[in-house]
């Protein structure tokens, strides 16, 4: 839990598919770090936690940020999900994202380089 907590969250909202295998999810995204995503559960959910997902949120219509992600808590209608990797691409998208969003350069870079040490 600590873990999960050791990113800022920025609350964002963003067109934001969530895919396993066959089934793919519009979901609504709530906030995100670079580390995570918590988004609200969709209905019906059919979701497998002992596998690996793909979120795939739509910056505009030519930035994307894809993620393999895994589900680390499902509590009051939420879905928790940790980063397990991320390309080049995106996690440049990313990091601007959210260093757009955050008012502490500083900040930013500590939780940067905690993210590669991961």
């Amino acid at each position: 839990m600590s873990e999960r907590r050791r990113f800022v969250r920025i609350e964002f909202h963003a067109k934001t598919e969530l895919t396993q295998g066959s089934f793919t999810w519009p979901v609504k995204l709530l906030d995100l770090s670079l580390k995570g995503l918590l988004i609200e559960k969709p209905q019906p959910w059919l979701g497998n936690a002992e596998n690996t997902f793909m979120a795939d949120i739509h910056l505009s219509n030519e930035v994307e940020v894809k993620m393999e992600v895994r589900l680390t808590h499902d509590d009051h209608g939420h879905l928790g999900f940790v980063c397990e990797h991320i390309d080049l691409d995106s996690i440049a998208h990313l990091r601007r994202l959210v260093e757009l969003n955050l008012a502490d350069h500083d900040e930013l870079e500590r939780e940067f380089a905690a993210l590669i040490q991961v």
